[in-house]
């Protein structure tokens, strides 16, 4: 059941109407019946929680990508594949799997029972309708490996169903276990055409919850979905309540608006520093999830010279920048990608501060300080960036104010922009823009995806990279590495792809961020999901306070 709120004008019930209700009342009393079970409407019956997000949900298509928010996605739709602790694969739409030798054909089996939050059937049909629908669109969705490749998709049976490859790529498993776009909208949600590119019906999935009501930009209520085939959410119903502005997602908290706020970057680190100090809250802090960076792009002339770059690089204090603006929760990141994913630990030598030699590189690169000037030039042009960043992050806001000071030392004038998350990405992939904060995907996409973009057009990350002299090299590696079956010659390939990302600088590690989240005390067994955009709310209880 999908119900938009609507504001309407207040009615005067008619009195014989309230007598009506008042003798109906009367007549149950004494009727036997057990009021403490109480009605669906019961507050007192029900076990809800309220949270906050930065931003509207969005459309919840599971097909497309912003302003449709992962957490909200991962409430509907589900993964033929779920990625669990610790890298784990295991069964979640599909109940088993099974490879070719040769590495190109999938053959998974359904599992049976499943209904779509509507009650109609999950079946192999419905499957191939999803991925069709997706791959009618393949160039939006090329960032992930796993749609370059696929050749055929195929119905065997009810309960059956195949995917062939054009080549053998090893991460199949890990790129369906994604929250989008390979989860599987109901047949209610298709447009007549079968097209979800420009939008669904209505969410009907097979999660564990169901879009109750919602209000754009303003909240959205989750129910639990009485037709799930797993273990049933122990909360009745979800309230987002979309508050933009980070202290004042706090100050509701304080006041006891919301239970639970979950996210990165939802609030200041300090904010959550405080909160962690008070007894009366719960707090807790994930593991490492991704790597905060900042692009450098390579295609503008500037920024088109390494030692332009390097220089950058080397101007920044960034462990004592870190430090201070996350209160020291998230640590300073010496490589594009920690050392937690599968073959990245590779030793590579890490860009430390050095404001001398920063100045010096500059002056190597031709961009020289004009006597009695702050800003450096070089044939007649100022050395003059803008960085842009996400106005609702208070952590990127911070930075990019901490970098302006820090290169203004250097020389370089940085002008900030703060922008809306949606038209920060549009400008990413229009590839319009000198300094952008970007994050790599982290569990379970990483580090396969995060090479995959670094080869892939259209996505501002091999556009950032594409004037570094070794491109193409770099292109035909991450190719290698992705189709390899050999274990031992995939390592080599990400350890030299690796090193040459360090040493160009056009993709510059800040830190490694973790996932806050703080609840009331009535709220038990939260867990961070092992899947970086999973929602946490499926195991949570809510208690007592």
């Amino acid at each position: 059941m999908f119900v938009f709120h609507r504001r309407s004008t207040a009615l005067i019930l008619p009195v014989t109407l309230l007598l009506l209700f008042i003798i109906v009342g009367c007549s149950n009393e004494g009727s036997g019946k057990d009021s403490s079970m109480g009605s669906a409407n019961d507050v007192s019956s029900t076990q809800s929680i309220t949270m906050s997000w930065p931003r509207d949900i969005g459309t919840m298509n599971p097909h497309t990508y912003n302003p449709s928010q992962l957490f909200a996605q991962s409430m509907i739709y589900e993964p033929l594949v779920s990625y669990q602790k610790d890298g784990k694969l295991e069964p979640a739409l599909a109940e088993s799997w099974t490879t070719s030798d040769d590495g190109k054909v999938y053959t998974f089996k359904l599992r049976q029972g499943v209904k779509f939050s509507d009650g109609t059937d999950f079946n192999a049909e419905i499957v191939k309708k999803n991925f069709d629908a997706v791959m009618k669109h393949k160039d939006t969705h090329s960032w992930l490996g796993v749609v370059s490749v696929l050749d055929k998709t195929e119905v065997v049976d009810d309960h059956t169903f195949r995917l062939t490859l054009t080549e053998p790529y090893y991460p199949v498993l890990q790129d369906l276990s994604v929250v989008r776009p390979f989860r599987f909208l109901g047949k209610a949600g298709f447009p007549e055409d079968g097209d979800t590119s420009e939008g669904v019906k209505e969410p009907v999935g097979t999660g564990p919850w169901l879009l109750a009501e919602y209000k754009q930009d303003e909240y959205a209520v989750f129910k639990r979905n009485p037709n799930y085939w797993g273990t049933a959410p122990k909360i009745d119903q979800v309230t987002v309540k979309i508050i933009p502005d980070a202290e004042t997602r706090v100050a509701a908290f304080e006041k006891g608006d919301l239970d639970l706020i979950y996210g990165e970057g939802v609030i200041s680190l300090d904010a959550f520093k405080l909160l962690r100090e008070n007894d009366e809250y719960v707090t807790q802090l994930s593991d490492p999830v991704g790597t905060r960076s900042l692009l450098l792009n390579s295609s503008n002339p500037k920024l088109s010279d390494v030692k332009v770059r390097m220089a950058l690089n080397k101007g920044f204090n960034k462990q004592v920048m870190v430090e201070g603006i996350t209160s020291g929760l998230e640590e300073a990141a010496d490589s594009v990608l920690s050392k937690n994913y599968p073959y990245t630990d590779v030793n590579l030598e890490p860009v430390l501060y050095d404001l001398e030699q920063s100045k010096a590189l500059l002056d190597e690169a031709g961009w020289k300080l004009p006597a009695g000037g702050t800003i450096r030039e070089k044939d007649g042009q100022p050395l003059e960036l803008e960085m842009i960043f996400d106005k609702t992050d208070p952590i990127q806001k911070a930075m990019a104010e901490t970098i302006q000071a820090e290169w203004g030392q250097l020389g370089v004038k940085v002008n900030l922009t703060g922008l809306e998350l949606t038209v920060q990405i549009k400008r990413l992939k229009a590839n319009d823009f000198d300094l952008y904060f970007w994050y790599n995907y982290g569990a379970p996409y990483d580090p396969h995806s995060f090479i995959n973009v670094v080869a892939s057009p259209g996505f501002g990350i091999s556009e950032t990279l594409s004037a570094i002299p070794m491109k193409k090299e770099l292109d035909d590696r991450v190719h290698a590495a992705l189709s390899s079956t050999d274990e031992t010659k995939r390592q080599e390939l990400y350890g030299q792809i690796l090193k040459t990302l360090q040493e160009q600088s056009a993709i510059v590690p800040i830190s490694y961020i973790k996932k806050t989240a703080v609840y009331q005390k009535k709220i038990t067994d939260f867990v961070f999901p092992a899947n970086r955009d999973e929602n946490p709310l499926t195991g949570i209880e809510v208690g007592a306070p």
